[in-house]
């Protein structure tokens, strides 16, 4: 087996742990105003469904982006992008870091670092592991399913997500909203 190869793997595990790790430790907690509607749920059936149709695809349909093996390097940076900055992001927000959508009592806006710029970093550098799995796999449809499906999920995430922040802080939420882009800078 390839260094990148076994570099890959890891990371797949990495991502797949620190994900299931974040699933069972950062839930909300009672106090807590949860308007998650089942938003993350869809997430991990949307983004497991997107690994293994992705992985699977690419064993056999063979449409390769390019030609050379620079893109499997390309990929395998991204995926580590991902995951360590997610774990940043996560960090940064501290407590008020849940995996269902969830309101505290002295909850605040961050709009320092990352927040600054997206309002859902978290949630981007999530889809950077995504486009990273479809850049390694080297395939167009398995790119596809690796980023579009986390993506569609996300955005519906985002939905619920942003009508509980209007709901808990209304004209700043909207004000901050209208200075900072969603999920890609300066873009979406």
């Amino acid at each position: 087996m390839s260094v990148i190869n076994m570099l890959f793997y890891i990371s797949m595990m990495v991502w797949f742990l620190t994900e299931f790790f974040y699933k069972k430790r950062l839930k909300s907690e009672d106090g807590d105003q949860n308007k998650d509607s089942s938003t993350l749920g869809i997430l991990w059936i949307a983004i497991l469904f997107s690994i293994m149709s992705s992985v699977t695809i690419s064993y056999f349909a063979d449409v390769p982006i390019v030609h050379d093996p620079w893109i499997v390097y390309l990929g395998e940076l991204f995926i580590v992008m991902g995951i360590v900055f997610r774990f940043i992001i996560i960090k940064s927000l501290g407590k008020y870091f849940t995996v269902d959508v969830a309101i505290k009592d002295d909850h605040a806006i961050k709009k320092e670092g990352f927040y600054r710029y997206l309002r859902h970093p978290s949630y981007a550098f999530s889809l950077l592991t995504s486009l990273g799995l479809g850049l390694y796999l080297n395939n167009w449809i398995s790119l596809a399913l690796a980023f579009l499906i986390p993506f569609l999920a996300f955005n519906y995430r985002i939905k619920v997500e942003e009508k509980a922040l209007i709901e808990r802080f209304g004209e700043e939420y909207i004000e901050y909203r209208k200075n900072t882009k969603k999920l890609l800078p300066f873009i979406y």
